[in-house]
């Protein structure tokens, strides 16, 4: 399935996308948030969908998404997690996975505007492989860990290099901006995706490319982060891991790039659909 999540900010709808088209499923009763997928959200709405999908209303071309998934308790990201991003970056690849934190009110719709900081001087661009978990997590062998998870997404993990590298403290301070994670167009069920490990993922900017790699470069891959993270955190239902970025970033380039308004962003992975977010100004 794919899952969607539609309407104004704050009021979105829960959706889901099928070869037919885009259709509401908002009379199954339930967003897609934690307590949707602890309690086995998945099953039960591919079991009502079954039932019911002929009653279902379509989703009018056009209409905003949002998010996904309801805010998550926790943003995870994985930094460095691309031996060629840790090059360009003149970072030494890492011998365990960099955990860091992104706020959840950074949260967005797919194709919402991005709001370039107030005193930003340095705004980027990171396309990553999200992964979306399904169950409580906790002390999960490496094993085990594909069990946890409920789908896939694609994120844009905008990072504002001045607040991250050069402000002291931890990287969170340049991650967490208001419009910096926007997540979708889709939550996608895993069973959609039958090699995690070979997705393309790339990223434009005004057209020119930045960004084109493969998840098959991965240094840590999935089920070793989930199990990972599992032994230092609980995860739960619905909480985003967010599985680091490719090289090809503003920060790695000589000189370097980085984004200003009315840029225009589009971003993409095999099978997780893409988005285009456009530039603005703080005010």
């Amino acid at each position: 399935m794919k899952l969607i999540r539609f309407g104004l900010p704050g009021a979105e709808k829960p959706g889901i996308v099928t070869e037919a088209g885009t259709f509401d499923v908002s009379a199954f009763g339930e967003d897609f948030g934690e307590k949707f997928f602890e309690t086995d959200g998945l099953q039960r709405l591919a079991a009502w969908w079954e039932k019911n999908n002929g009653s279902c209303p379509q989703v009018t071309e056009g209409t905003r998404l949002g998010a996904p998934v309801q805010r998550p308790s926790k943003i995870i990201c994985i930094g460095l997690n691309y031996a060629d991003h840790a090059k360009e970056t003149n970072a030494q690849i890492p011998q365990e996975p960099i955990v860091f934190f992104k706020s959840t009110s950074s949260l967005v719709g797919p194709n919402d505007d991005l709001t370039i900081p107030r005193n930003s001087e340095k705004t980027d661009w990171e396309v990553e492989l999200a992964v979306v978990i399904g169950k409580k997590a906790s002390y999960v062998e490496e094993k085990d860990a594909l069990d946890y998870i409920a789908g896939y997404a694609l994120h844009n993990d905008y990072s504002e290099r001045a607040f991250q590298l050069e402000r002291g403290g931890q990287w969170v301070k340049g991650k967490s901006c208001d419009t910096f994670a926007p997540l979708g167009p889709w939550l996608v069920t895993k069973d959609e995706i039958k090699d995690v490990d070979n997705l393309r993922l790339w990223l434009t900017v005004n057209g020119k490319t930045m960004q084109d790699g493969t998840t098959a470069n991965l240094i840590f891959k999935i089920p070793f982060l989930v199990s990972y993270l599992s032994q230092f955190m609980t995860l739960l239902p619905g909480d985003v891991i967010s599985t680091g970025t490719p090289a090809g970033v503003g920060l790695g380039m000589n000189p370097q790039v980085y984004i200003k308004a009315g840029d225009v962003i589009e971003l993409g992975i095999d099978g997780l659909g893409s988005s285009k977010q456009t530039a603005v100004a703080y005010k």
